[in-house]
């Protein structure tokens, strides 16, 4: 391996955390010219982001997280040139089935709210479902909501992405550092970050740390109500016959999720059982409850045999909404993190927010409703979406 630089002694901005948040702010301030290092405590991307299952979705049923989503789709597409990197994305539509009336009746207002919003999501029948997505099965399904431009991409090659333009911009992105303090003044303005390679003189932190935010936040004594939970992930053999144009697919009720991944399918459920924790071993004890969802809506996936896994963390907040601000106590402390599953189809556009927060200029949309004092004003902000 080789030898790394040693770290700078000074810098505008200190972004901790290098996963996809941590990585697109650190971009679009090297883009705008600031003076940016960018600190991951192990590999960039081996946190939450390399984890995850890679949808993109723009389908969500608030404005705030709508608009959000569709700016990271638009850059989504636009990856191959700016910043220049293969991310694989597959635009072959997000399809939420749903076995519920109470679900079809949210679904139907999410969808009026999305479109008009600008985006193409429609509600399908029962029939129109099992058409896009032939593994479907159920006489229960009621309905389904679609929205075609959606999809998934590669997390990794998103990270690697704006990691490798950044740098070219001018950062410094630094792995296997981990920040063991942020050291504040007397009037509570920070003066440096303090790593297990060096200082880095800074007034500015963005905080990107995903599941570890708690104890991020705790070291200027911000409290950022960040829980990690476990979310494991089955990638199965080959199956014969799956068409490449196979949509993201949810079975809403029960969060059984699948999409092709090479010849075969990766898919995933969360796990009532779990508790939180930042446990990544993987484990066979959810695999039953799992196998009998499939058993029921997509019973020709069952039989097929397993090739690997693995384990991740998501970001979970009271309301399952991010936290994106800047605290009005310590100056200057940003926050990006909470994210709730959401962290890597958001990425692109909470960069941008962040490097217009720092430059103290207007970002594309209002995000101070997703402030972390929401909580103490109990003004939360559910989101019925969640995976």
């Amino acid at each position: 391996m080789p030898r790394q630089s040693p770290l700078p002694e000074s810098a505008s901005v200190v972004v901790i955390g290098g996963g996809v948040i941590g990585a697109s702010a650190a971009f679009h301030l090297a883009e705008a010219g600031v003076d940016v290092v960018l600190i991951e405590r192990a590999q960039l991307g081996s946190g939450s982001t390399c984890k995850a299952a890679g949808g993109v979705r723009t389908q969500f049923s608030d404005v705030l997280n709508i608009e959000i989503a569709k700016r990271s789709l638009a850059a989504f597409r636009d990856f191959g040139r700016r910043p220049g990197w293969e991310i694989e994305l597959k635009q072959v539509g997000y399809l939420f089935v749903l076995a519920t009336e109470s679900d079809v009746e949210e679904f139907e207002q999410s969808v009026a709210l999305q479109n008009e919003c600008g985006l193409e999501s429609r509600i399908l029948t029962a029939a129109e479902a099992r058409e896009l997505c032939p593994l479907l099965e159920g006489d229960d399904i009621l309905a389904a909501a679609f929205s075609p431009g959606d999809g998934h991409a590669t997390p990794e090659g998103v990270v690697q992405g704006y990691a490798f333009a950044a740098r070219a911009l001018g950062a410094h992105v630094r792995a296997g550092c981990e920040v063991v303090a942020i050291d504040v003044d007397r009037r509570d303005r920070i003066t440096e970050v303090v790593t297990t390679h060096g200082a880095i003189r800074t007034d500015t932190v963005i905080c990107a740390t995903g599941p570890w935010s708690r104890s991020c936040g705790a070291m200027v004594g911000v409290e950022l109500p960040v829980t990690p939970l476990r979310r494991q992930i089955l990638f199965t053999e080959a199956i014969e016959g799956l068409s490449p144009e196979l949509p993201m697919t949810i079975d809403f009720s029960s969060s059984f999720y699948f999409h092709r991944e090479g010849p075969g399918l990766l898919m995933g459920m969360s796990d009532p059982d779990e508790r939180p924790g930042f446990s990544v071993e993987t484990t066979e004890d959810w695999i039953p409850g799992l196998i009998d969802v499939v058993r029921r809506r997509a019973p020709r996936i069952a039989d097929v045999g397993i090739r690997g896994g693995w384990a991740g963390l998501y970001e979970m907040t009271p309301d399952h909404n991010a936290i994106i601000g800047e605290t009005p106590g310590t100056s200057r402390f940003l926050y990006a993190t909470g994210f709730s599953g959401h962290g890597f189809l958001q990425g692109p556009a909470v960069g941008e927010i962040l490097r217009d927060m720092v430059l103290r200029r207007p970002t594309f949309v209002d995000v101070s409703p997703l402030s972390v004092e929401r909580f103490d004003a109990a003004a939360l902000r559910p989101e019925y979406n969640i995976v």
